[in-house]
This record gives C-alpha cells, sequence and structure tokens, in this order.
C-alpha cells in the first residue's frame, strides 16, 4: 500500500462545536498521522482562492461566507492509502447521503 499525503480540513461549524480533537483521534485511529496542523481563520480572499474551481456552482457564495465565517483547522494527513481513507472517515459532501458515523 502506497504511504500518501492529503489535506483535510475541519470547518468552522466543526471548530466551534469543539471536534477538533475527536476528528484528530479518528485520524490517528484509521493509522493516519498528523505531518502539519494550523488553526487560522481564512479571509474572503483566501477561501476564494481556494474554492476556486467551485465559482460558478450555485453554492459557491453560501460556501464563501461559511468557510470565512470562524477558524478552521488544516491539517497534512499521512499514511497507507490516505486519500482514501480521509474521504471514506469523512463521508459525502452531502450530508443527507452521508453514510452513518462518518464525520
Amino acid at each position: 500500500m502506497p504511504i500518501e499525503q492529503t489535506l483535510s480540513m475541519i470547518k468552522p461549524d466543526g471548530v466551534q462545536r469543539g471536534l477538533i480533537g475527536n476528528v484528530i483521534g479518528r485520524f490517528e485511529k484509521h493509522g493516519l498521522k498528523i505531518r502539519a496542523m494550523k488553526m487560522l481563520h481564512l479571509s474572503l480572499d483566501q477561501a476564494q482562492a481556494f474554492y476556486a474551481v467551485h465559482k460558478e456552482r450555485p453554492f459557491y457564495d453560501s460556501l464563501m461566507q461559511f468557510m470565512s465565517s470562524g477558524p478552521i483547522v488544516a491539517m497534512i494527513l499521512e499514511g497507507e492509502n490516505a486519500i482514501q481513507v480521509n474521504r471514506d472517515l469523512m463521508g459525502a459532501t452531502d450530508y443527507r447521503k452521508a453514510a452513518p458515523g462518518t464525520i
């Protein structure tokens, strides 16, 4: 299995709800190591640059408001199949389609 690195973020609602430790614990429980981590508050300009690929999508404006509404925690995760493990733990982007127990 390949050792990979991937970016993962705890978004403003997760930070506000005090879930940082829980999320990190779940990553570690599934064999992922945190190689870098930083808490920051994205400016609107930073959020727009990061999510530029979604600029024409109907949810873009609300996403920009949300992502710049409070602090996030950005992490570089490393481990075997880190990209897929992270995706599996996070679940579907649309919470209505996310499997039970996903982040």
